[in-house]
């Protein structure tokens, strides 16, 4: 009979490692509002692509509404961008966020959402319901203004 030390080596097993590193003693920005989420989004935004290419970020938020980062989830082209929510969610859960803000560009400047911009939007909720990491709001960010899906009513307003 082989030994277990045998029949591990037969297998190559990945080792998986978590880890969360802040960038020290800083003043974050608290995000209680969505204009301060769309200030915050358009400073960080690319101006070179935020007319050219959709692209997708979340802003993830502490249990203080202290934003420990932005994360760009996914670009795509002119008209879409597939996201991955399991993405989004690692993301989340490695950062410490409690809650998350999720944002969009549409380079056409529309800020009318997709019916793809709203099932996503209740896809993410219902995954973090589960997860226990809040979605505060959903921003379409253009170069003139912004959509908040809480705003307008499209989904629960946190702020």
């Amino acid at each position: 009979m082989k030994a277990m030390s045998d029949t591990l080596d037969l297998f190559q097993i990945a080792e998986i490692e978590l880890m969360y590193k802040g960038k020290g003693d800083y003043q974050r920005p608290v995000i209680q509002t969505a204009e301060q989420a769309y200030q915050l989004l358009r400073h960080t935004w690319d101006d070179n692509k935020i007319e050219l290419l959709e692209q997708f970020k979340i802003v993830l938020l502490d249990n203080n509404g202290e934003c420990l980062g932005i994360a760009e989830m996914a670009s795509g082209n002119i008209t879409c961008c597939l996201v991955d929510v399991r993405l989004i969610f690692a993301t989340a859960l490695k950062s410490r966020a409690t809650s998350i803000i999720l944002a969009h560009n549409h380079p056409s400047g529309n800020l009318k959402p997709s019916t793809h911009d709203m099932k996503l939007t209740q896809k993410i909720m219902e995954g973090g319901s589960i997860l226990d990491v809040a979605v505060s709001d959903h921003l379409i960010v253009t170069c003139k203004g912004y959509y908040s899906f809480a705003n307008e009513n499209v989904m629960p307003a946190p702020f």
